[in-house]
């Protein structure tokens, strides 16, 4: 069972009728949000633990098109974990095939000063736990 699934929505389609390619990041960022769910970390509960990431790169590579109502399969594997940043690799399929994969590099971010910060131990810890090489 994937993470998350996401159906193509008529909206989300450009006048090819191809998932529009800016709308791979935001299936993914929605991947990101259930991947901390997932290991114990609830975008709530993680920002009020003192995290707040914020992308600082993002490299996108597309397989195959997505299509008006296809259902997508969203998979995260988290690759590394620094002192204030951490990178995932989000996979996107349709029916076994990848569709793109997405990889993010996030910074913790204080919002207040506007530069990064360490991440929180508990969370660097959860995130270290689920690494995949």
């Amino acid at each position: 069972m994937p993470l998350y699934q996401h159906r193509v929505r008529n909206h989300e389609v450009d006048s090819q009728g191809f998932l529009f390619n800016s709308r791979y990041l935001e299936v993914a960022d929605v991947a990101m949000t259930e991947f901390f769910r997932s290991i114990g970390w609830p975008y709530p509960k993680l920002v009020a633990e003192g995290t707040d990431p914020s992308v600082v790169s993002a490299v996108l590579s597309f397989k195959s098109p997505a299509y008006f109502d296809d259902i997508l399969d969203v998979d995260v594997k988290c690759r590394n974990v620094g002192n204030s940043s951490f990178k995932i690799d989000v996979s996107i399929a349709r029916d076994g095939t990848e569709v793109a994969n997405v990889e993010l590099v996030y910074v913790n971010v204080d919002p207040a000063e506007a530069r990064s910060r360490p991440l929180p131990e508990a969370v660097a810890l959860a995130l270290d736990g689920a690494l995949q090489g």
